[in-house]
């Protein structure tokens, strides 16, 4: 930079003016938050180092651009430094433009006044005025002409004729008024004609020309009347200074920010632009968005690397570009193998379906990369709807909400919003959100179903089922957030809760009831879930909870479902094993609905099968299908071989118990001995029990 500066400083002294600006520069690309102001000081403080050359700007932005991640920014991820390096020299190169505007435009009123002063010259002829205005007029950095009132162009310098590329005698031939240029904005040639109308004094605008060579000169151009001794306007004066480069120079940092770098794809900042502008349309206008993830993109990224990765992704982009040509389409990509479509109009109904059936066309033929033909395919979510009723955030959200739903479906496929599974969505996503601290909140609690022994209708035990009191659902069961907390992994520490509340429950059951109720003393039933069960510390946890509580083992029976067993290894088994040989209760929970093999029951370390009520269902009513009773027989049989009991759920009425224990099932459950409830309901039935 130091030969294209205007300082009188020496090199190393001007180096040491550069360091403190070296170091914000490194500052403003790891700091947390970005912060353009920072960016812009250290462009205004280039111009305060006298670094106004034209080629300045030119080198510093190189030097940036080259060196600024290589050396700052070891620690971050090179494409989001990139990405921020570009913010920073976009910023630098504003706060530059307007240090040098601020200092061309003093220079200006410096020249202008010196204008005013000199125009008693012009019309007198007052030689030593002559001089300075002479002096000041052919020395200036920035282009100065004059012309007449009716556009005449009398006199000009030497700095604009460079500009213009053009002699003295072409320049001095034309007309103010045949400098139109197809951009000029709407006011420029009004506030000329007012100025020539002696309404104005002076006025600024942002002007390109036609050079003769095809090419455009973009100028900040000062128009100023000069009048004469008596007021009456005489002269014009046009001080313009070159931004052409500069220009050039905030298109392409603005065309690096708004499209992605590696498919040229417009980025999310870009689309959501055009969104928010399709949103904002007219009446009668409508938008149609599809919402594109690829599936099975990680698979192809983890085994073949992210360098094929990469090229997938660019012929994606290309194929998806050609499917986005018609005028209000345009596709771009959000990050990562997510990309989305937008089309605007008055009929996006039927174009939205037909873009969407153009990209799933488009996916259809294999994408060869490094030698193999990859198959790729893609989940679409689809939005459409009239303009001015949701915001960008609304739209996209429900796009991904549809396209997960098209992915959860098995992929390849399109699907249509749905406001009502949106807001399923939105209040799953809720729930889970909410799940981490509703445990800390105490918002849980557990209801318990009594076990009722089908032979002599004694209380054996109750199940323990958890409930989450929310506060804004009510009550919530266990199938609205279960599954949530298993995918976020909760379910280990909400389990642990439930089991220590329930083994803790148990020991009050057994304090109160000595020995138990007539039937034996009772037991508590605990659903383990698969997370559960492959959690490596569920052995010691069991042992210290019933330990802390101060119960023997055989107070607690662990049920898990029989698909959470299915081919399960030794290693699955193991901790199961160990349980059941300290004395737990092992229940295999809704079996019949898991497809398993029979004879797998010899090996798994369960005493109790609890049969699914689809089995029992036709026996609410008397006569019972006679084929479910000989499937029931027939499973209870094979149990009671095994040395296993089998408890029914589901039992709701009278005959169907009846018949269940005519078949020689050994306990059951269901609303027809009572429904879950607080602990004291249990305390009524085993009180019942115990007294006959």
């Amino acid at each position: 930079m130091f030969p294209v500066t205007s300082t009188s400083a020496t090199r190393p002294e001007f180096e040491e003016q550069l360091l403190p600006l070296a170091r914000r520069l490194s500052q403003a690309l790891l700091t947390r938050t970005f912060d353009a102001d920072e960016a812009k000081a250290v462009g205004a403080a280039l111009v305060d180092a006298h670094c106004t050359d034209p080629d300045a700007l030119t080198r510093t932005l190189d030097c940036v651009d080259a060196y600024l991640v290589l050396y700052c920014g070891e620690d971050g991820p090179a494409e989001d430094l990139r990405a921020r390096a570009a913010r920073i020299q976009h910023a630098m190169a504003a706060g530059f433009a307007r240090a040098l505007r601020e200092r061309t435009l003093a220079e200006q009123e410096a020249i202008a006044q010196a204008a005013l002063r000199a125009q008693g010259v012009v019309a007198q002829a007052l030689h030593a005025t002559e001089a300075r205005f002479r002096a000041v007029f052919e020395g200036a950095a920035i282009g100065i002409g004059i012309a007449d009132l009716e556009g005449n162009i009398l006199q000009v310098n030497g700095a604009l004729l460079r500009m213009f590329g053009l002699s003295e005698q072409t320049m001095q031939a034309r007309n103010v008024q045949d400098w139109t240029h197809p951009e000029d904005a709407p006011q420029t040639w009004r506030l000329y004609d007012e100025l020539i109308r002696g309404e104005r004094e002076h006025y600024h605008v942002e002007k390109a020309f036609n050079r003769p060579d095809g090419t455009a000169l973009w100028t900040n151009l000062t128009v100023s009347l000069l009048r004469d001794p008596d007021g009456n306007p005489q002269y014009q004066l046009a001080l313009m200074e070159d931004t052409t480069e500069r220009r050039l120079l905030n298109l392409r940092l603005r065309y690096e920010a708004t499209h992605d770098a590696l498919t040229g794809l417009p980025n999310r900042t870009f689309f959501f632009e055009r969104l928010e502008k399709a949103l904002g349309a007219g009446q009668g206008q409508r938008f149609g968005l599809c919402y594109l993830d690829l599936d099975g993109f990680k698979t192809i990224n983890d085994s073949l690397g992210h360098a094929a990765g990469d090229r997938l992704l660019v012929e994606v982009a290309d194929r998806l570009q050609s499917c986005t040509t018609a005028p209000g389409e345009m596709v771009a990509r959000l990050g990562g193998d997510e990309f989305v479509a937008l089309t605007t109009g008055t009929d996006t109904e039927r174009e939205v379906d037909e873009l969407a059936a153009r990209i799933m066309n488009a996916m259809v033929a294999p994408i060869s990369v490094d030698g193999r033909e990859l198959t790729v395919r893609g989940s679409i979510g689809i939005v459409e709807g009239p303009a001015g009723e949701r915001s960008p955030a609304e739209v996209l959200r429900s796009a991904d909400i549809t396209m997960y739903r098209a992915k959860s479906a098995g992929g390849n496929r399109f699907e249509l919003a749905d406001p009502e599974a949106d807001a399923r969505a939105i209040t799953r996503h809720g729930l889970t959100t909410a799940l981490p601290t509703a445990l800390d909140r105490g918002e849980f609690f557990i209801e318990y179903q009594p076990l009722v022994h089908l032979g002599d209708g004694s209380v054996r035990g109750a199940e323990a089922l958890v409930r989450w009191l929310h506060p804004q659902h009510g009550v919530l069961g266990p199938d609205r957030f279960i599954p949530l907390a298993e995918h976020t992994g909760l379910i280990v520490p909400l389990g642990r809760w439930v089991l220590e509340q329930s083994v803790r429950q148990a020991r009050e059951w057994r304090e109160r009831y000595g020995d138990g109720t007539a039937a034996g003393p009772l037991r508590i039933n605990v659903n383990l879930s698969p997370c559960q069960l492959t959690h490596p510390g569920l052995v010691q946890d069991t042992v210290d909870i019933l330990e802390r509580a101060g119960v023997d083992p055989d107070a607690l029976c662990l049920e898990v479902t029989e698909s959470a067993l299915i081919g399960a290894d030794d290693d699955l088994l193991k901790p199961l094993r160990r349980l059941a040989e300290m004395g737990v209760d092992i229940a295999l929970d809704d079996f019949g609905t898991g497809y398993s093999n029979l004879a797998n029951l010899r090996r798994l370390p369960v005493s109790i099968l609890k049969l699914d009520r689809s089995f029992t269902q036709s026996m609410q009513q008397f006569p019972a299908d006679p084929v479910d009773l000989k499937i029931v027989e027939g499973i209870v049989s094979l149990a009671h071989s095994l040395d296993l009991a089998v408890t029914v759920e589901g039992v709701e009425t009278g005959a169907q118990a009846e018949q269940l224990r005519i078949l020689g099932c050994d306990t059951a459950q269901g609303w027809y001995y009572a429904r879950p409830g607080p602990p004291e309901r249990l305390h009524e039935l085993a009180l019942v029990d115990a007294t006959g």
